[in-house]
């Protein structure tokens, strides 16, 4: 039986409500488009993702 690694394809902080997207293409997190508007939050904040110990990474 084979164990399978789950990794996050989206993220948001929690302060700014800033919304970023995993591209497999460039290898790096881009931040995500609503209605053609970047959800780009707060630039100045120290994000809290919402990514945290709930997160189960194996299946």
């Amino acid at each position: 039986m084979s164990v399978q690694l789950r990794k996050p394809t989206k993220r948001v902080c929690e302060q700014c409500e800033r919304t970023e997207q995993w591209d497999e293409t460039s290898g790096a997190w881009q931040l995500a488009r609503e209605d053609g508007s970047k959800l780009v939050g707060d630039t100045h904040c120290i994000h809290e993702w919402d990514i945290n110990g709930t997160f189960y990474p194996f299946e």
